[in-house]
């Protein structure tokens, strides 16, 4: 992609993206996460109707008379958005590719934490780390996570969510607002997702293409596994054959919500062709 046709192409998503957050999730997006985090600010004497729970013990034993903690909301939050560039991001039956969605709904949300004047940062991930991308604060910095969205060409094809969450927690010291826009075409990842969780605040944004529900009978069908390279003569006439794809993805969408879920983290599943606005909006809706 020559520079031109890549800055057209940056220019035509901050247009259609940024009439989003600014319209709509901008709002909604401060709404959900402000506020999520408390830091101490100072202590105080105690006034009747204070909370017990938060007088400093320390402070009130030095002065023999009671003091309170007094906390306040941490204004700025910190966005990571983490995307999986693995060769299955580059499936589409629609109109558009998985990897087409994930970028829009990146830079919806990153577009969403400038106006709110927080710091965004971008991971990109296969079955490594294949990019990263310190937050930072500015238009400047979220269009150049745009453009890395759109241009960057992974070194592997494979996926590995363990390796990326692994990395997340030993990058982000503090707490951070996470979005992790996959298939979710992976498996092994609840030990990681559960120390995740626990320190920010997680949501997973399943991509994912009607015909990976299921596919239809084609009859002998020449197939290519995206990740693996490997080609196969498939037949899709037979009804076990159908039968086994549809399980497959139906236990790994399982895995994926029944995981997130236990370890405390939102999840969210968007079809190629459905609108993410309406999904999205939803989401911080109920959350909210």
């Amino acid at each position: 992609m020559d520079t031109k046709e890549l800055l057209k192409k940056v220019r035509k998503i901050e247009i259609k993206t940024r009439r989003l957050s600014d319209h709509i999730f901008g709002g909604e997006y401060h709404s959900t996460f402000k506020g999520r985090g408390m830091t101490f600010s100072e202590v105080r004497q105690y006034q009747f109707g204070d909370d017990v729970r938060s007088i400093d013990w320390n402070v009130t034993a030095r002065y023999n008379e009671p003091y309170v903690k007094v906390f306040e909301e941490e204004r700025e939050l910190t966005m990571m958005l983490m995307a999986d560039v693995s060769g299955s991001e580059l499936f589409g039956t629609s109109n558009q590719f998985k990897k087409e969605i994930v970028t829009e709904i990146s830079a919806t949300l990153a577009f969403s934490a400038l106006q709110n004047n927080d710091k965004v940062g971008l991971i990109l991930f296969s079955d490594e780390i294949e990019l990263f991308i310190p937050p930072k604060k500015g238009k400047t910095h979220v269009l150049r996570i745009i453009r890395e969205l759109l241009e960057f060409q992974p070194k592997s094809n494979k996926t590995n969510l363990a390796v990326a969450l692994k990395f997340l927690t030993n990058v982000m010291k503090k707490k951070a607002i996470v979005f992790v826009l996959s298939d979710f075409i992976d498996d092994d990842y609840q030990q990681t997702i559960r120390i995740t969780g626990k320190k920010h605040d997680v949501t997973g944004i399943r991509i994912y293409d009607e015909r990976e529900e299921s596919i239809p009978n084609l009859g002998m069908v020449q197939m290519q596994d995206a990740e693996t390279g490997e080609v196969r003569l498939v037949n899709t006439q037979s009804k076990n054959v159908r039968m086994a794809y549809g399980k497959y993805h139906q236990e790994r969408v399982r895995y994926f919500e029944d995981v997130f879920t236990k370890s405390g983290c939102g999840v969210l599943s968007c079809r190629v062709d459905e609108s993410y606005v309406k999904k999205l909006l939803g989401y911080f809706k109920r959350r909210g």
